[in-house]
């Protein structure tokens, strides 16, 4: 139960994270949207989210993007927000209709899906409905994780099946990496090493845009002075197509 021994951890991963040849391939892909004027999409339930936070409207990341979340259902949709109390809720294979249905998407738009374990309903769900709608999907999950669980989806099928691209951010199952004496672990680290996936695929395609003649449309920080009449401008590119609330 040493900290440093969790820092040993996540310092290896670090390490070991930026050979995945996935990223060159997803970043393809985003600077692909990009050029196609489209919007990437991306979802993630329960702490996965944080993840698609780190994609959709932080400082120093692309402007056209989306998160779409499980309360889409409440904050656009008018469900009742008893609904979101549900233990099982992202268990649920009939919500990702429901939030897919609700988001303003396009032919054109890239969907970034992320779950550790890469089986619970929604998230296979809402993969399987935007392969069938065409779209390119890259999955970020843990390998060692989804290998080792069964499917949560009625058809059997998992989130990293259904993707183009998989990006593996190498938690162990369970993800935590310190184990405790009776049992269990503490020092979960899908967060940290989805994150650095995410940025180091948005600054590849970045200096693919880059390289290619093209300004990429990059937030600036909100609290910098000039960040508001900057962000405001590239947003008014994407009217009705992004969603800051929620």
């Amino acid at each position: 139960m040493n900290p440093a021994e969790y820092a040993r951890h996540i310092a290896d991963l670090v390490a070991v994270i930026p050979q995945d040849p996935g990223i060159g391939k997803a970043a393809a892909l985003v600077a692909r949207t990009m050029e196609r004027d489209g919007v990437i999409q991306a979802f993630g339930s329960g702490h996965s989210e944080a993840t698609a936070m780190e994609i959709a409207g932080r400082a120093g990341g692309l402007v056209p993007t989306n998160r779409l979340a499980l309360r889409d259902i409440v904050l656009y949709g008018g469900a009742d927000p008893a609904e979101l109390a549900r233990f099982d809720l992202e268990r649920d294979p009939g919500l990702a209709q429901r939030i897919l249905d609700l988001a303003p998407v396009r032919d054109e738009d890239l969907f970034v899906i992320i779950s550790n374990s890469g089986v619970n309903g929604v998230v296979v769900e809402l993969a399987t409905l935007v392969k069938e709608r065409g779209h390119d999907l890259i999955a970020i999950t843990s390998l060692a994780h989804t290998s080792s669980v069964p499917s949560r989806h009625p058809s059997g099928r998992k989130l990293l099946e259904l993707a183009d691209v998989v990006l593996d951010n190498r938690a162990p199952r369970g993800d935590a990496v310190l184990p405790l004496p009776g049992g269990g672990a503490v020092g979960a680290v899908s967060t940290i090493t989805s994150a650095l996936l995410v940025q180091l695929v948005v600054a590849e395609a970045v200096r693919e845009m880059v390289e290619a003649g093209r300004t990429p449309p990059v937030y600036l920080s909100s609290n910098v002075p000039e960040g508001d009449a900057h962000n405001l401008a590239l947003e008014a590119r994407y009217a009705g197509r992004i969603r800051r609330g929620g």
